[in-house]
């Protein structure tokens, strides 16, 4: 196959090297990793942008976002090297609390501990980040001449399932999740005439072929399979596994569950499925945007009760439900609640913002950190030591190539689990391996601003998969109304189209763990070159026949990467039965002296209300008195 070159797919256009980094805090990789320094257990210095400027605003960065540059290498140098920090100098700054991170968990630690303490309780936010959220990442556009709002991490609302401790929040940060949903009519693309599509590319499958209409969590036709390109053998042992009718039928229920619990879904497929191995392989994507996870991963119980089929051959209904997901969705994702959460904790960041002008108001990032306030929140600085004292806590944190410490009454580490032992080195050995047992699951959102949707339009669909390629799935973001936002809905008007997924584990890798850290590393190996010229390929296979010029017609690219993405959710195939209080979790999150543990890994669950509920037990396990 010709593959075009870098240039006639636009990759030296001018969107590619602006704002790769702009002014992020920036760490060069070589004063970090022990390997470049001599001394493997020295750390180097390094500069950090001016936050007070007005010109410092996150949300509209392209290029490389999420886990960006320099906001991991400190940590990466502390828990992967083991390298030790200068001596912190002592700012002189004590607090009644400090929270480690500022994403939704962290937030709602300081809401929490200022309902519990009073108003008047000094509290400081540490976010290694360069922006405040978290995984509620907000990404703005403004190359088209309006702002356009899109996804750069953590997505929706599932109010169904929130807590009486959740719903008080949201009603304190006046959000009604049904007014926000009835002014969304966003559905992950499935609402075009030929939605769902798949797209088979030439360098995997031997030609650029897209089906409309077509899922394979569906009961395909003969005629549907008989036009995915894979080999004859492998159309036929789809054909016969899709037609099949109840060959195990005569399994009793109990048999079934331990039969469909034990075994991996692509493996299922093969055994029982029969299906060829090329066969299977159209499998393997289908959940890395959802579960961050390969097939491989999922038992086959899991993959059937997400609508995969195979239910089928036990005598079983598995036709997929009409799609009834009613989550309540934000423009910017729940980057929309950790901006109440930020204004309500600092007013001075947005003034007389409310939850029906969130998307669009204008954030102070000047303000976040003052001097004379209650509540600061400081960026570009990562903590790199936590301890218990006879008074409180002490916590020391790296910054602009300095490491400084603070004290305070009581702390909430609201960061990832597996960092934590890095952080307290004097927690119990049984802590802190439960602590690294829960292994953050790998997500990527690229977002994508192209000038229009009209050759999408032309081909009827508004979602893709893309079982060949580096990003699973594709969507248009679209049809989200609330927070005062009006997206784009004409069709000439430009929209972002959102990449999803994560990446393939190495085959080498088995267990579970092994399968995500192998993802990470891939992932951080990654350049922005790699996605752009991923994303670029793609489109022009997919656009270009219906008159889409890549060169021309994307209008902007930011990478949303997230190494440590969904909080760790226990696996049929990987993770046993505990007993009450035994699982990993629940030894993880126990309070260390004046230190509680938040966070979604807390509650072993990638959600946001996870998040919070386990913001309000930490806070309510801080000691009266230190």
């Amino acid at each position: 196959m010709t593959r075009k070159t870098d240039r006639q797919l636009g990759m030296f256009k001018p969107i590619t090297r602006r704002d790769f980094v702009q002014g992020a805090a920036v760490i060069a990789g070589a004063t970090l990793h022990p390997n470049a320094l001599g001394d493997p257990r020295a750390i180097g210095n390094a500069g950090q942008p001016d936050i007070g400027s007005r010109s410092h605003y996150p949300p509209t960065k392209t290029g490389m976002r999420g886990s960006h540059p320099g906001a991991y290498e400190a940590a990466h140098a502390l828990g992967r090297h083991g390298a030790a920090f200068p001596e912190p100098a002592d700012t002189g700054e004590h607090y009644d609390l400090v929270v480690v991170g500022a994403g939704i968990s962290g937030l709602a630690a300081a809401h929490f501990y200022r309902e519990k303490m009073g108003p008047d309780a000094r509290i400081l936010l540490l976010e290694n980040h360069d922006d405040f959220g978290g995984h509620a990442k907000r990404n703005e556009f403004h190359q088209s001449g309006k702002m356009v709002l899109s996804l750069g991490g953590t997505h929706n609302l599932e109010w169904w399932k929130f807590s009486d401790t959740v719903n008080a929040v949201l009603k304190d940060h006046g959000v009604n999740p049904q007014t926000m949903l009835d002014e969304m009519t966003f559905e992950y693309g499935r609402d075009a005439p030929h939605s769902p599509a798949t797209w088979f590319d030439k360098e995997h499958y031997g030609e650029n072929r897209l089906l409309t209409n077509f899922s394979l969590r569906s009961r395909l036709t003969a005629e549907q399979i008989s036009r995915i390109p894979i080999s004859d053998a492998g159309r036929a042992s789809l054909t016969s596994f899709y037609a099949s009718g109840p060959t195990h039928a005569d399994q009793s229920e109990d048999e079934t569950e331990r039969l469909l619990g034990n075994i991996s879904y692509p493996a299922f497929l093969r055994q029982y499925g029969g299906l060829t191995e090329d066969a299977v392989q159209l499998f393997d994507k289908e959940q890395h945007g959802s579960w961050g996870l390969e097939m491989r991963a999922l038992s086959a119980a899991e993959a059937i009760e997400e609508g995969y089929p195979g239910a089928h051959l036990f005598g079983h209904n598995w036709e997929q439900e009409d799609f009834e997901y009613p989550v309540a969705m934000w423009p910017d994702g729940n980057a929309s609640l950790a901006r109440l959460m930020v204004a309500r904790l600092i007013p001075e960041v947005a003034p007389g913002v409310t939850a029906g002008s969130v998307a669009t108001a204008q954030f102070d990032y000047t303000v976040l950190d003052q001097d004379s306030a209650a509540v600061r929140l400081r960026l570009n600085a990562t903590v790199v030591g936590a301890e218990n004292t006879d008074s409180g806590v002490v916590v020391n944190y790296f910054s602009g190539g300095q490491v400084q410490q603070v004290s305070a009454r009581h702390a909430v580490l609201a960061c990832y689990h597996s960092m934590i032992p890095s952080i307290c080195p004097s927690m119990t050995d049984t802590q802190k391996a439960a602590l690294k047992y829960q292994v953050k699951m790998p997500l990527i959102l690229t977002n994508v601003l192209i000038r229009n949707r009209e050759a999408l339009d032309r081909l009827g669909v508004d979602a893709i998969s893309c079982p060949g390629r580096l990003h699973a799935r594709l969507f248009l973001f679209q049809g989200i109304h609330s927070g005062g936002y009006e997206g784009p809905e004409d069709s000439s008007d430009a929209v972002s189209l959102v990449f999803w997924g994560s990446i393939s584990p190495p085959q080498e890798a088995i267990d579970i763990h092994s399968q995500l850290r192998g993802s990470r590393q891939k992932l951080l190996d990654l350049t922005l070159d790699d996605f752009e010229r991923e994303v670029r390929t793609v489109l022009d296979g997919l656009l270009g026949p219906e008159g889409f010029d890549v060169a021309e017609d994307i209008l902007a690219i930011t990478v949303n990467r997230w190494p440590h993405g969904y909080a760790y959710e226990y696996m049929q195939l990987w993770d046993p039965d505990w007993a009450p209080g035994q699982a990993p979790h629940e030894i993880a999150r126990k309070r260390f002296g004046s230190i509680a543990i938040a966070n979604a890994d807390a509650g072993a669950s990638a959600y946001t209300h996870v998040a919070i509920d386990q913001a309000q037990r930490a806070v309510d396990e801080l000691p009266e008195t230190s």
